[in-house]
């Protein structure tokens, strides 16, 4: 029987709750922490977040497992064979870097994809060295925001001791080749969890950061097929369950299906998942709103294997009135004041103007546009008025904001860009009617490519090649000399956005562009 004390134990002192004096307490066990009464009482401290208290506690708690296994020279997870005790060592899995990779995904990353809670990273944590799985996860998920360029900029020198003389993208590499080594040891695909799921999703995330597309999209489609086998794509496997663990796997489920389309739009792939089940609610955890998920969501429904299969040639069945009701459709796809984070307003609004291209283009490609049109979306000028939202929306968004999006982001502005050099090249523009015309937008895109992490090694010079091909020699040279960006007005679509003055630097990272498809032809002669 639980014996009882007259004061609180060492955990709910430190986190400052009530201890029902138990041994071990009630709190102790519902949070999964060792039930101590060792500590010296001391005088009151000032207060703290209960929560990052709790994960200090189980970070200490693992690293005293972990030192126990290295005295006994069993403990050897992530390291290097000959150093089994280094806990720190380059391509180790350490309490920190956990716990480091773990503040950057909920502060930077956890908006655009809430598939993770603390309870379910602390739980991964007390069972990575007995789980396979586990271990795998972690490996994947840390390996995942490592090579995010924005980590870098995130962690910073705080990162320094664990990573060593490595980098962090090097250590990234090692964790993902663990999590690969060690996947090899399960049968995860005749036994498949939400857990291998996530994992598998990470390691596409890992593989595209990296420029390797078809291991990538192989991973990616892992993913979407491990959910099919679980069921994710009917409602009624949301009806068991713990509540929990129902809330992240439907969010699971949608974020595969954004990716999906994204990555088929912009690889030429097929799709697998559909809308069948319904969407998460915006209110199901208050501490943590995620209506811009939803948002994001909204956006790529309308893609569907109709659109995929016009884009990927496999069908003929298109409308001039069915692009432009899409058209339109986008354009109103997201409120005029988004409530939510400056990351989520970056990957939202790039998104639906990078998707307004994509229609666009599908729509010249089937001889629907025209001069004369009294719908702007369907006119060959088109693509100008879309890189006028996109240069008004980047001015206003800090370079983090864009450049924790990964590769997609910088790959959607460079495919716009592309898009307006072509128009540039063959529809007239009379400049005495543009205060700030075409070609101030396609230098700000310039100009905003090349201050991008990736961007001025890889998209920079495939760009500045187009401009040199594509534009009369005058206007190509006017536009590669000086790449500066322009001055826009603050607009009225992203007003809660807390760096609006940070126009001049704006970023993403890298990843292979896919060449925009040869509009020149589809242009009537001048």
């Amino acid at each position: 029987m639980a014996s009882a004390t007259k004061r609180a134990c060492d955990a709910c002192h430190r986190r400052k709750v009530r201890c029902t004096g138990q041994q071990p307490c009630a709190n102790c066990s519902q949070a999964g922490l060792a039930c101590t009464y060792d500590a010296i009482p001391q005088k009151k401290g000032p207060k703290g977040s209960r929560a990052k208290v709790i994960s200090e506690l189980r970070l200490k708690e693992h690293q005293k497992k972990a030192d126990h296994r290295r005295q006994d020279s069993t403990y050897n997870y992530g390291s290097p064979a000959s150093s089994p005790s280094s806990p720190t060592s380059p391509g180790s899995l350490t309490p920190e870097l956990i716990d480091g990779c773990t503040d950057f995904y909920f502060a930077q990353l956890y908006p655009t994809m809430p598939i993770m809670q603390n309870e379910q990273l602390w739980a991964l944590v007390a069972e990575m060295d007995t789980s396979v799985e586990a271990s795998c996860l972690l490996c994947s998920f840390c390996a995942f925001m490592l090579i995010q360029p924005g980590m870098e900029t995130k962690i910073g020198q705080s990162m320094e001791p664990l990573v060593g003389p490595c980098s962090r993208t090097t250590l990234g590499r090692r964790l993902l080749d663990e999590a690969l080594r060690k996947r090899k040891r399960c049968d995860y695909i005749e036994s498949p969890s939400m857990n291998t799921i996530i994992t598998s999703f990470f390691l596409f995330g890992c593989f595209s950061a990296l420029d390797k597309h078809n291991t990538a999209w192989f991973h990616l489609r892992e993913a979407t097929t491990l959910a099919q086998i679980i069921g994710m794509q009917e409602e009624k496997t949301y009806t068991t369950g713990p509540y929990l663990a129902m809330m992240s796997m439907r969010r699971l489920f949608w974020l595969l299906f954004v990716t999906e389309r994204a990555y088929a739009l912009q690889k030429h792939r097929p799709l697998t998942l559909h809308v069948t089940i319904n969407l998460p609610s915006a209110a199901e955890d208050p501490s943590k709103p995620i209506a811009g998920f939803i948002h994001l969501v909204n956006l790529y429904r309308p893609f569907d294997d109709t659109f995929v299969g016009l884009w990927n040639k496999s069908r003929t069945d298109c409308s001039t009135l069915w692009l432009a009701h899409l058209q339109t459709e986008l354009s109103q796809a997201l409120p005029a004041v988004l409530d939510g984070t400056e990351t989520q307003a970056a990957d939202l609004r790039t998104s639906q103007h990078w998707l307004r291209t994509i229609v666009w283009q599908l729509s010249i490609t089937n001889n629907f546009l025209s001069s004369t049109s009294s719908d702007s979306s369907m006119t060959f000028g088109y693509p100008i008025e879309i890189a006028k939202d996109l240069v008004a929306v980047t001015s206003q968004l800090s370079r983090q904001s864009m450049e924790v999006h990964g590769a997609g982001l910088i790959e959607k502005i460079f495919d716009v860009a592309c898009t307006l050099i072509d128009v540039m090249s063959c529809v007239p523009i009379d400049s005495q009617n543009f205060s700030v015309g075409p070609q101030d937008y396609l230098n700000h895109l310039v100009h905003l490519i090349s201050t991008l992490q990736g961007g001025r090694s890889r998209y920079l010079p495939l760009l500045l090649t187009k401009i040199s091909d594509t534009l009369p020699p005058h206007m190509a040279t006017s536009i590669i000399q000086p790449m500066v960006p322009i001055k826009v007005e603050q607009s009225p679509e992203i007003p809660f956005l807390q760096h609006p003055d940070s126009s001049e630097t704006q970023s993403s990272n890298t990843s292979s562009p896919y060449s925009t498809p040869p509009f020149l032809h589809f242009y009537p002669p001048p």
